[in-house]
């Protein structure tokens, strides 16, 4: 039970406070779907103190924004040691964390409804694209990729956010398996480029040299060697 007087907030501790308030209620709801009414009741303020640190609801969804986009970015963030699949997969547990805690304001956001249609909220969107792209670079050790690479980083990181959002749609296959299927979703993407690029094809051999055979992209090799006895032998047909 509180007792005593309610401690004054300083301005940007109630601003942080806001914030921290208006990213939970998103992310249990649609930003559209939540007023200003419900975002101070819950912050223990009136309508119009919201209004005195916020001139409206599009600013403090921009703010509670950039508090998500900088936590989601983050999740990107893994120390370059061990074999990248066992990185890449858990950086996927982190990703798939905040997509789980913050379902209904990923959702809004990724698929850019009424209240996310700003250029301010668009760049933010960006940005975590970027960030998560840098990232995965960081981890090939590649600081100039090409172009091969490029799209196959960018690709990787639009399907995982598409994954994401079609997994919160109906929950019908278990996180685990769809954390495990992008990381081998990252080495397949690689293994088809590298088959027409020889610079591709010496970063994927750099990717796998380090991989153990109990690792993520051991499985994959594992599961697919599985499937290959069952494929009839198909005959090259030259190009035409």
């Amino acid at each position: 039970m509180t007792t005593g007087a309610r401690r004054r907030m300083g301005v940007e501790e109630r601003r942080q406070q806001l914030i921290g308030v208006a990213l939970e209620l998103f992310s249990h709801r649609s930003p559209d779907e939540v007023s200003i009414d419900e975002i101070a009741a819950a912050a223990g303020i009136s309508r119009p103190l919201v209004y005195h640190y916020f001139p409206g609801k599009q600013s403090l969804y921009e703010a509670a924004l950039r508090r998500a986009a900088d936590e989601l970015a983050g999740r990107f963030v893994e120390p370059r040691q061990g074999p990248l699949g066992a990185r890449l997969l858990r950086v996927m547990g982190r990703f798939f964390d905040f997509v789980e805690e913050h379902g209904p304001g990923f959702s809004a956001l990724m698929r850019g409804g009424p209240a996310v249609g700003s250029t301010t909220t668009n760049a933010m969107i960006d940005e975590v694209r970027q960030a998560a792209y840098e990232q995965i670079l960081a981890h090939l050790g590649v600081s100039d990729p090409p172009a091969r690479l490029e799209l196959v980083v960018r690709s990787w990181v639009s399907l995982a956010e598409s994954t994401a959002l079609l997994w919160l749609d109906g929950r019908r296959i278990p996180r685990a398996e769809l954390e495990l299927q992008l990381v081998h979703d990252f080495v397949a993407l690689a293994a088809v480029s590298a088959a027409y690029d020889e610079e591709m094809a010496a970063v994927l051999l750099r990717m796998l040299a380090d991989e153990p055979g109990d690792g993520p992209f051991g499985d994959l090799v594992g599961r697919l060697g599985a499937l290959l006895p069952g494929v009839p032998a198909v005959t090259a047909q030259p190009a035409r």
